[in-house]
């Protein structure tokens, strides 16, 4: 039994009879894109649903539950910090794994951790079941860059890639606006009885915020079961290169044995510096994204006066501005840079400290001002935040793109001791201007940092 679902796991190996007729190739090739790119979209948006529900939890759980927001914090840090060491070592894993089965069970595990944490009531168990979370939160991206870099050639990265990174926007966007309405909401419902009138089974706002995501999320489950496949050779289709006539990158074969997979990782990922800049850089890019995801609503009700349930629609407003600042972001360097990335995202965090700023300094009372500065900073913060993903899986390509991502994303998450725990602390003892402070330093340390890559290139243009 255990080792029929292990095996449900590896990855299938190229079909023994590959197609011919350039005609049928074509068709299949644009067929099967078209689903890759969709069913892993919508899979990564629904993570997103048993994630990012926790910051309209948080002002609810701190009220009902009488949890203070360095504890809140902390359950975001242990969160992040799980994640980012499940990300790296399922980053791993999933260059070598079938990301149909790999991504359906990371998102069908988190589901049930929100359940569990839903009727939770210590916080203890609040602890460990969202570290858990985020355990299984860190299944859901390596599967997803595996599927994209066999996919799309790197010539189109940066525009396709854009496209699909938008499934972070839209994720994160919908769930903000479905809990803010259910933060809203309490669910009453009888439970039968056979003597006579039973007790009542009462759910609080916070709990549906936790709850009702985690059915659609396994749902989702299922969804991506049905519609993900491997690599194009497993359908008996020639490698991405070959059929998009990239001449600027090495066409290989889809599969890779274990010992030549070691010899990459550790030349192109762990010996290569520009990973290790680009890793560095993340870690102050994700302080300022989830600086201002996680605490946003908070902020914008205790600092700028504007009640939760507007917070809830504004934060999501930073997600989708974000989508379109990604897009144009990922656009400007395929079409005019020739794939250099980091000069973007040294453009971008510019523009982003002087926002933050501005932000900072804005009085109370002004919603829409408030509301365009937040907007402003989803897209461009979103712009390197995207980038980070495609510069790593250029320099590594697509045999080692999810090893690569995992360890920028462990940089990333490994930011949550700034952005949860200690963002959570510095407000409850300096205030709002302590939190801030880090997003200032956060912003100049990044683009310095993303200064260092100016001159980084994919690995198929590396003399």
């Amino acid at each position: 039994m255990m080792q029929k679902f292990l095996e449900m796991f590896k990855p299938v190996p190229d079909a023994g009879e590959m197609l011919t007729d350039a005609g049928e190739i074509k068709k299949k090739y644009r067929y099967w894109r078209i689903r890759m790119m969709y069913s892993t979209f919508i899979g990564y948006a629904v993570f997103y649903f048993v994630r990012q529900n926790m910051s309209i939890a948080m002002p609810l759980m701190e009220k009902a539950m009488g949890i203070g927001k360095d504890s809140l914090g902390l359950f975001l840090t242990l969160h992040k910090l799980l994640y980012g060491v499940s990300k790296f070592l399922n980053g791993i894993l999933g260059d070598r794994a079938n990301p149909r089965y790999f991504m359906a069970i990371g998102l069908l595990m988190s589901a049930l951790m929100n359940i569990f944490f839903g009727f939770s009531s210590s916080v203890i168990a609040f602890g460990i079941f969202w570290m858990l979370n985020g355990w299984f939160q860190g299944m859901g991206f390596p599967p997803c860059a595996r599927t994209l870099s066999h996919w799309f050639s790197p010539k189109e990265r940066g525009t396709k890639w854009a496209m699909w990174n938008s499934s972070h926007q839209v994720g994160a966007g919908l769930i903000l606006v479905l809990a803010g309405y259910l933060a809203g909401r309490e669910l009453n419902l009888p439970i039968p009885s056979f003597l006579g009138r039973g007790p009542v089974f009462h759910l609080a706002g916070w709990q549906l915020c936790f709850i009702v995501p985690a059915l659609i999320a396994m749902a989702t489950a299922f969804f991506a079961i049905n519609r993900l496949r491997d690599t194009p050779g497993s359908l008996g289709l020639p490698p991405v290169e070959q059929y998009m006539n990239d001449e600027g990158a090495a066409v290989t074969k889809d599969s890779f044995d274990n010992e030549s997979f070691k010899k990459f990782l550790r030349r192109h990922v762990f010996g290569n510096k520009y990973i290790w800049y680009i890793s560095f850089a993340n870690f102050f890019v994700y302080i300022l994204r989830y600086g201002f995801l996680d605490w946003a609503p908070s902020c914008l009700k205790e600092m700028k006066g504007i009640p939760l349930a507007h917070g809830g629609w504004i934060t999501a407003g930073f997600e989708l501005f974000g989508l379109v600042g990604s897009v144009l972001a990922g656009w400007l360097t395929d079409k005019y840079l020739k794939s250099r990335r980091a000069p973007v995202c040294v453009a971008y965090m510019a523009v982003t400290l002087v926002l933050v700023m501005a932000f900072w300094k804005l009085p109370p009372g002004n919603t829409l001002n408030a509301t365009l500065l937040l907007f402003a900073l989803g897209f461009f913060i979103y712009g390197p935040q995207f980038l980070v993903g495609v510069t790593t899986a250029d320099l590594a390509s697509k045999h080692a793109a999810a090893t690569a991502i995992g360890l920028t994303g462990f940089f990333g998450y490994l930011s949550g001791i700034v952005s949860g725990y200690g963002m959570g602390l510095t407000v409850k003892l300096y205030g709002w201007d302590g939190g801030f402070y880090i997003m200032i330093v956060s912003a100049v340390l990044a683009a310095l940092l993303f200064t260092l890559c100016w001159n980084a290139r994919p690995m198929h243009e590396q003399v």
